[in-house]
């Protein structure tokens, strides 16, 4: 039974990392150059011969190479391992096999995380690790997103699982050198701000374990001069310029201070807002943490984990700039030490009325966690139009028996760019298979001059824009994609906007399924609904041809 219970909690965090992605499949614009990166390496391969000319006539980032450059390592590696299943699928799947692949990995090493803690410190610790990690949103939401933050987080989570102690103190040398082994690696090829998280775990093991610096001294350099072997040549090709991508993203986040442009938070931020959501479950930071560290059977091992993420997150919270994201790495350790707690309280709640009364408060407030996790989740999902829109047009178009047409030309804005629309959704199938009836031609103009120019229009079946006003030229909306803007509460007798401002329009997509949702709420409950307030986000407009009258266009 035991056995039974502990293969279903390690199955939770794999399953739910998918049921996220299936959930939520598109991405934003944070995502873009890994997933575009990707795609191009599926699609167009990688050149030997007139190296330069192929790449940059092909591949995205020559035109799009974002504020600074990012390594194409996870790319490769996700593009090589996913090529074979997506030959043999079709490339319609290829975005979901990709990020998949990626999410596997993370689960992979918050697993290996967990069995590391069960060594450590036993199998109901782990249970409770299980747990509180799967009733956490954040680290499931983002595990199979494209970002240098969750292509480093794996190895940083197998870093801090080296840092558990363990009964046998010989090992503790070969253990650091593994944690810091995996934290150079991430830190020179995917983020170099782990820089920090690097030190601070050095700096612990020198004082509290005192590992001899030479020891520690050893794996950093081996493994900084492999990393720089791996990287430095593979995105010099991609590049097509000798490049080290974090020395650049180094200099221009802390030396120019440049990240600053994207925004700025006050320092006590991470602490505050960031790292409270993360966690999720309340009694992790303000009770089951703190009694870890106060309690001498949980001290130790408590503190190995908790030390070095919480003097992390303070030095990087000199950074301006702050994203939540950027600190999703300390999560498996804090919730370990939160683990620890929990599994201390409950492995007492028979000797006394206090640890019973404490381990039942423990237990129950996962659930309303878990309850909270799935309202983000579909809230989340709530904001890619960009993503619907692509899809939404392309069944329109391919499934509507009153247009007649074998090209379309779209144009998208930035705005659908920027909330789902990647090059995986606009590439025709897999080289070989037979392609549908329509061929679609993709722009993504930016530049404002080209874009008051009429003449640019008219090259355009249609466009996915934020509004009604950019196109020149006549055109008719022809689908809305609704977004989400918040939640909202209605009572009896509250009326709501059942069209577009700008005139007669049909919203599509996950929008037309929350105003059903809500309509049928609300007959059943006299007209009460609590649920996500949905906004136009995105309208899906059609050309008209002049002396053409407009035509209905029928959903699939």
């Amino acid at each position: 039974m035991g056995t039974a219970i502990d293969t279903l909690l390690s199955l939770s965090i794999p399953a739910l990392v998918i049921l996220h992605l299936v959930v939520a499949p598109y991405t934003k614009v944070e995502e873009s150059f890994n997933i575009q990166a990707t795609h191009d390496i599926l699609a167009y391969g990688t050149p030997t011969r007139n190296v330069y000319e192929q790449l940059s006539s092909s591949y995205d980032h020559f035109d799009f190479p974002g504020a600074v450059p990012r390594t194409f390592l996870g790319p490769v590696l996700l593009a090589g391992i996913s090529q074979p299943l997506i030959a043999l699928v079709g490339f319609q799947h290829a975005q979901f096999i990709v990020r998949t692949l990626l999410g596997l990995a993370n689960s992979a090493a918050l697993l290996v995380f967990k069995h590391n803690l069960e060594r450590a410190c036993g199998r109901s610790a782990a249970r409770w690790y299980t747990l509180l990690q799967a009733s956490q949103f954040h680290v499931l939401f983002y595990a199979s997103r494209p970002l240098p933050n969750m292509f480093a987080f794996p190895l940083t989570t197998l870093a801090f699982s080296q840092l558990i102690p363990h009964s046998d103190p010989r090992k503790q040398i070969v253990r650091y050198k593994l944690a810091i082994a995996f934290l150079t690696m991430a830190t020179a090829i995917f983020r170099s701000e782990l820089a920090i998280l690097m030190v601070t775990v050095t700096l612990y093991g020198l004082i509290v374990h005192r590992i001899p610096i030479a020891q520690i001294i050893k794996p950093f350099l081996a493994f900084f001069a492999l990393a720089l072997l791996i990287s430095v040549p593979i995105d010099s090709y991609f590049w097509q310029k000798p490049l080290w991508p974090e020395l650049w993203g180094f200099y221009y986040n802390a030396v120019l201070g440049s990240s600053s442009e994207w925004g700025v938070s006050p320092w006590h931020y991470y602490f505050t807002s960031a790292l409270p959501r993360i966690m999720q479950n309340p009694l992790s930071l303000v009770a089951l943490i703190p009694f870890a560290l106060w309690n001498p059977g949980t001290a130790e091992r408590a503190r190995s984990l908790v030390v070095p993420s919480v003097l992390f997150v303070a030095i990087y919270s000199i950074q301006p700039h702050k994203e939540a994201r950027f600190i999703f790495y300390v999560a498996p350790p804090l919730t370990a030490a939160a683990a620890l707690g929990a599994d201390y309280i409950s492995s007492r709640r028979s000797k006394s009325f206090l640890f019973g009364a404490a381990t039942f408060v423990v237990g129950i407030v996962v659930l309303p966690c878990f309850a909270i996790s799935t309202a983000m989740l579909v809230f989340s999902s709530l904001n890619y139009p960009g993503g619907e829109a692509l899809s939404e047009l392309k069944s329109l178009v391919t499934s509507s028996p009153s247009l007649d047409i074998q090209t379309a030309a779209v144009h998208t804005d930035v705005r659908a760019c920027m909330t789902g629309v990647t090059l995986f959704g606009q590439h025709p199938d897999w080289p070989g298979e037979s392609h549908d009836a329509v061929t679609f031609t993709w722009d993504k103009t930016e530049d404002d001059n080209t874009l008051q120019n009429p003449l640019f229009w008219e090259k355009f079946d249609y466009a996915l824009t934020e509004n009604t006003g950019p196109p020149l030229g006549l055109w008719e909306v022809v689908g809305v994609i609704e977004g989400f803007a918040g939640i909202e509460i209605l009572k009896p007798g509250s009326t709501t906007r059942d069209d577009v401002e700008s005139g007669t329009g049909r919203f599509l997509g996950r929008g037309a399924l929350v105003r059903r949702t809500r309509d049928f709420v609300r007959k059943l409950s006299g007209g009460w609904w609590a649920g996500p307030r949905m906004e136009p986000a995105v309208y899906i407009m059609r050309k008209v041809r002049e002396g053409e009258a407009r035509r209905p266009v029928t959903a699939k």
